[in-house]
């Protein structure tokens, strides 16, 4: 007799592959560390020390970024931010994979950039991770989710509470669950 135990995932199997996370486990408990006592309580203000520490740990952050305290950086060597983008209040960078965002774009608080999921159809239920790109100019609105391998091209507008699982096109504004085509955006 066939029983359905047997066809789903068996967590016993299940390994992170070697060099998964970039970085030895050393360094990576130390950038939680650092997280965890200089970033995190850090004085909102400190926009300037949050970029020093990101920088330290391989992040490439440009001029100007400006990255609240209570965001959530997985792996700050997988992270380039352009000129002039804000990362909000509690906004998750799952960076199991590279997160590319451009430059004078805005993602706004409680979003979730996520790069990383397994493969369910798998009984080892092995972990994956996908770049994901969100190009200049574009805005996350509050609590937006990202799927991994996603493009967000330049100048997109997502609204508030949107999922994005797939590919959105420049200077658009899209909105839902999953996003979807709402207008083309206009900018006087």
């Amino acid at each position: 007799m066939n029983n359905p135990i047997n066809k789903i995932q068996d967590l016993s199997k299940y390994f992170t592959p070697r060099d998964f996370r970039g970085k030895t486990k050393i360094v990576v408990q130390l950038w939680w560390i650092v997280y965890a006592l200089l970033f995190k309580p850090s004085p909102q203000v400190m926009y300037g020390w949050r970029r020093f520490l990101l920088r330290l740990f391989g992040a490439r952050i440009g001029k100007k970024v400006i990255i609240r305290p209570s965001a959530e950086i997985t792996y700050p060597w997988k992270v380039c931010i352009g000129n002039y983008s804000w990362i909000g209040d509690n906004v998750v960078l799952y960076s199991l994979g590279d997160i590319k965002i451009g430059s004078n774009t805005v993602i706004s608080q409680r979003s979730y950039i996520c790069t990383g999921s397994h493969h369910y159809t798998k009984r080892n239920f092995p972990i994956y991770a996908k770049k994901i790109v969100i190009e200049d100019g574009c805005w996350l609105a509050t609590d937006v989710f990202v799927a991994p391998g996603v493009l967000i091209e330049t100048g997109t507008v997502v609204g508030a509470r949107s999922s994005v699982f797939k590919d959105l096109k420049a200077f658009s504004i899209y909105a839902g669950s999953p996003a979807k085509f709402l207008k083309k955006r206009e900018i006087e």
